[in-house]
């Protein structure tokens, strides 16, 4: 019974990918913060785009249920591109089109500002840290809609993730989200579960 999303990122080019040179150059802009082999994309390139089917395609040979594209909301980041929230939403409904025509269920990633003009394209909300940035509200489209919103939060350590955990369960689950506290590092070292 359990459902594999594949991971991929939709708004990045990182370098040592097997399409990486498929990606031209002058689509690629400012480096990701901490990631240093890592640039924005310019999402309104149709090479872009192509990279990024042919990514659903690769998805869908593996076996995977669904994807999670990530960095998919370039428009509120410091990208080297003028790309505006119109730009961004409509390569994100592109996108999930893209996905539900190859049978494959799609998440969005970390896009909450766009959750109420994309909840009828998206299958599920993947967020991270929305009680850490103040952001959860912003997920209620997926909730209203009956559809899954996984919520990550980090911490440091075993302690630290338990006394996140009684911070953050109770008002989760007064909301409806799926939360999970995890290391940092996503190394496995623990995990704490608030359902």
């Amino acid at each position: 019974g359990a459902k594999v999303l594949c991971y991929f990122s939709a708004g990045s080019s990182e370098e040592g990918r097997p399409d990486f040179d498929d990606l031209p150059e002058p689509a690629q802009g400012e480096q990701l913060e901490g990631y240093p082999d890592e640039r924005w994309l310019d999402v309104r390139s149709l090479a872009v785009f192509d990279v990024m089917t042919a990514r659903l395609d690769l998805a869908r040979s593996r076996g995977c249920d669904g994807v999670e594209p990530d960095n998919v909301a370039g428009h509120m980041n410091d990208t080297g591109f003028p790309l505006t929230a119109a730009d961004v939403l409509a390569f994100n409904r592109n996108l999930a089109n893209e996905a539900h025509r190859r049978g494959l269920a799609i998440a969005l990633k970390n896009d909450g500002e766009q959750a109420r003009e994309l909840v009828d394209y998206y299958d599920l909300e993947l967020n991270e840290q929305c009680f850490e940035y103040d952001e959860c509200d912003q997920l209620r489209p997926f909730v209203a809609a009956g559809k899954p919103v996984l919520n990550v939060e980090y911490a440091g350590s075993l302690a630290e993730a338990n006394e996140l955990a009684a911070s953050v369960c109770p008002r989760a689950r007064a909301v409806g989200l799926r939360t999970l506290v995890l290391p940092v590092d996503l190394d496995d070292e623990f995990r704490v579960s608030c359902f």
